[in-house]
């Protein structure tokens, strides 16, 4: 055996069918024991599939030699990059029906490298999906149909060099491929940050960020990577091009307008200009109980609209607190957290405590020290909770989780529609009691963000018709109530005909324009937002 000084390091290995690493799922027995809580689940756990078991075709098109060391056809690289991570993904990994199976993995170095490859799937007709880190749950980095004769799936993680840093601007050029943990290391040696930290954050890009408009971590004020943009750079198949940077603009429509939220459909974000913030340095965090969520939605209300500006203002439903272990006696649990780079923020969280009392609620014991035992349980279980879905979908349970955004005048309305309405067609579905609770992760003072999660047995064998059934009849409700489809998980193919219900015809007519003039041959990620 070899000694400690000669071991060659161990690489962890990233899930090719679930989220996140591999050695962080919930085991067999861990698996079983969470499935016993929910009636309906398997007696046992679907076995951890393996990319030997699948079919995988040979590519249907090989690259020309100018381009060959850009391409892989390994089965492996091919089946990661074959779906993203929402429950129905899982699923369909799970059963052994991952969906069409990219022909070859590009992985692009720079602009050069991308304008060639899409000159090639062009000329050849090959549909091209722009890939991040690949942690999408709406369906946006697979290919579905077969309008196309082979499928490349365009992996940016190479361009992953933040390029400048203009600590006057506070400003960093970023290639689009870095993920997360590696951004925020490239920082902090010039002690700023970009202060993104959605939940994906540990495997998603800046450029996933952008072309998905991905929200953060972060309560209130910046929110919407949006926030951070200066410029962008793109290439198209009809060639490329940079915005300027500068602080502000009244110029005619922002081009940066245009390409984020295009989810790799107009082109593909190779790099941008990015906002940066000093460091926090001040913290403070505290919970608060209530016994009533309306109360407790009026007390969020008050807080949004005072101008304080919390980092955290996240209301945990009785059913969310329970499940994060945040509190189980039946209270709704507000996390509160503030934070600065320049000045104390305790007078913050003591006016925020305040408005929450008016409204009923209780803080808890020694607010604002560290060490407050609801918002540690909440925050390791909102790490943690990916991995414990991909376990319960191992049991056959269904496990949904779908967000919006509506004023505040609309929101008390709407929890209760979505808490009726889903949980009675989940239980039709299944046959088995359904679980509805209710988050909210973003506030702002016209309106917040719910966020639901729907846990039931499953139907097993067709867990992904009960997935798709629900979310149809989500969208529905959330149309009904005008709500957004998407607050932050973007459109995808699942929130296709939702967003083709919100948005106004007339911007649809120049989106199509804008798709038709930019990528003329269709071939880049075909079926998202556009047709």
């Amino acid at each position: 055996m070899a000694d400690a000084a000669t071991a060659r390091p161990t690489v962890r290995a990233r899930s090719w069918w679930g989220w996140g690493w591999a050695d962080e799922h919930p085991d067999d027995a861990e698996c079983a024991a969470m499935g016993a809580l929910l009636p309906g689940t398997l007696p046992r756990p679907l076995s951890v599939p393996r990319v030997a078991d699948l079919r995988i075709a040979r590519p249907a098109v090989e690259p020309p030699p100018s381009l060959a060391h850009l391409v892989t056809a390994d089965p492996e690289a091919r089946a990661a990059h074959a779906m993203g991570k929402a429950y129905r993904d899982v699923i369909r990994a799970l059963r052994g029906r991952p969906g069409r199976i990219p022909d070859l993995v590009a992985r692009p170095a720079d602009d050069r490298d991308v304008a060639d490859l899409l000159d090639w799937a062009g000329d050849r007709g090959v549909a091209v999906i722009p890939y991040g880190g690949g942690s999408s749950v709406t369906g946006g980095v697979e290919y579905r149909g077969d309008a196309h004769r082979a499928v490349v799936s365009l992996d940016l993680t190479t361009m992953d060099r933040v390029v400048e840093v203009d600590t006057d601007s506070r400003a960093a050029r970023i290639q689009a491929g870095v993920l997360g943990p590696a951004l925020e290391n490239q920082l902090r040696p010039h002690g700023l940050t970009l202060r993104h930290f959605p939940q994906s954050f540990e495997f998603s890009t800046l450029g996933g960020w952008l072309a998905t408009r991905a929200g953060g971590h972060y309560a209130t004020v910046h929110t919407h990577i949006d926030d951070f943009v200066q410029s962008l750079r793109l290439v198209t198949p009809a060639g490329a091009g940079t915005s300027w940077q500068v602080p502000a603009s009244g110029a005619g429509p922002s081009p940066d307008r245009l390409f984020l939220g295009s989810e790799g459909t107009l082109g593909v974000i190779t790099e941008a200009w990015m906002r940066l913030q000093d460091r926090p340095q001040h913290r403070a965090s505290a919970s608060v109980r209530f016994a009533d969520f309306a109360a407790a939605l009026r007390g969020v209300r008050a807080i949004a609209q005072s101008g304080l500006s919390p980092a955290n203002c996240r209301l945990l439903d009785a059913g969310e607190a329970a499940l994060s272990g945040a509190a189980r006696d039946g209270s709704s649990v507000l996390v509160l957290g503030f934070e600065s780079a320049a000045v104390p923020v305790d007078a913050a969280l003591a006016q925020a405590l305040d408005l929450a009392r008016a409204h009923g609620g209780t803080p808890s014991p020694g607010a604002g020290r560290r060490g407050d035992e609801s918002v540690g349980a909440w925050r390791s279980a909102f790490l943690r909770m990916p991995y414990l879905r991909d376990g319960l979908a191992r049991m056959g349970a269904v496990v949904e989780t779908f967000e919006t955004a509506a004023t505040w005048n609309r929101l008390p309305a709407l929890v209760d529609a979505v808490r009726v309405e889903v949980g009675a067609a989940a239980r039709e579905a299944t046959g088995h009691p359904a679980a509805v609770n209710c988050r909210l992760t973003h506030v702002y003072p016209d309106g917040a963000a719910p966020y639901f999660t729907v846990l039931a047995g499953g139907r097993p064998g067709d867990e992904v018709a009960v997935w798709d059934h629900l979310k149809e009849v989500a969208t529905d409700v959330l149309h009904r109530h005008h709500a957004t489809i998407t607050h932050h998980h973007a459109v995808g193919r699942d929130h296709r005909p939702g967003y083709d219900r919100q948005r106004p015809e007339p911007f649809a007519l120049a989106l199509r324009a804008a798709k038709a003039a930019l990528d003329p041959h269709g071939i880049l990620n075909p079926g998202v937002l556009v047709d």
